[in-house]
């Protein structure tokens, strides 16, 4: 599954939840890089003034870590990809990745806000930097102020979530990653809309609709 979207539509809140409740692998191409720079891998060096300026990281750093995390996640487990593909290149890539290792995308969920939501939520927004989980002091606030709620980490306001930061991400966006949507309306994929501006449990409900709509009955299960 694949969650498309601007940043700070909800992507990252939405996939922890789904992650849980259906057992998949989360991968996040963003905590892949952030890792890799915490580690001080060449890879993380090279991305950090990307990451740092709110561009994005070429996509050849991007499909090599990809590839590599799918490459360990055991056959048959689900995975739900937040932030990637967000470029053509990425897209096509995945495609091959996925090919090689005998999967496919069954579902692409796009969630949908106005720019102006979006920078406001970005600027309240909170992350865990150990298990990706993704709070916002707007709407989506932590039992207990400034630590995760699953592992009580201290959590962190990124460099990248600056109101100009934003709005220049949301630019990115616009012009390179909006586009991969018809990408895979043209594909044999599901695509489906999601209003991004609602509360949390309202979108997470509406994400587990559309699996359980596309999802094909196996008649077995009634009997």
């Amino acid at each position: 599954m694949i969650l498309l979207g601007p940043p700070g539509v909800g992507k990252g809140t939405q996939g922890v939840l789904l992650a849980d409740v259906h057992g998949m692998s989360r991968i996040v191409t963003g905590d892949l890089l952030r890792s890799a720079r915490a580690e001080g891998t060449p890879l993380g060096l090279e991305a950090q003034r990307y990451m740092d300026a709110g561009e994005l990281v070429p996509d050849g750093v991007m499909n090599a870590l990809v590839k590599e995390c799918l490459e360990s996640v055991p056959d048959g487990r689900g995975v739900v990809f937040d932030g990637f593909p967000r470029t053509d290149v990425q897209a096509t890539a995945l495609q091959g990745t996925l090919e090689e290792l005998g999967r496919a995308i069954d579902h692409v969920i796009v969630l949908e806000a106005e720019n102006d939501v979006l920078v406001r939520r970005i600027a309240g927004r909170r992350s865990c930097p150990e298990c990706g989980c993704v709070f916002n002091v707007y709407s989506n606030s932590a039992e207990q102020e400034g630590l995760c709620d699953r592992d009580q980490s201290p959590l962190v306001h990124r460099a990248d979530d600056e109101p100009e930061t934003v709005r220049r991400r949301l630019e990115i966006y616009h012009e390179l990653t909006e586009p991969l949507i018809a990408f895979y309306e043209q594909s044999d994929v599901s695509v489906s809309y999601v209003p991004g501006d609602q509360a949390v449990e309202d979108a997470q409900s509406a994400i587990r609709s559309v699996i359980l709509l596309m999802t094909p009955h196996d008649p077995s299960e009634d009997a």
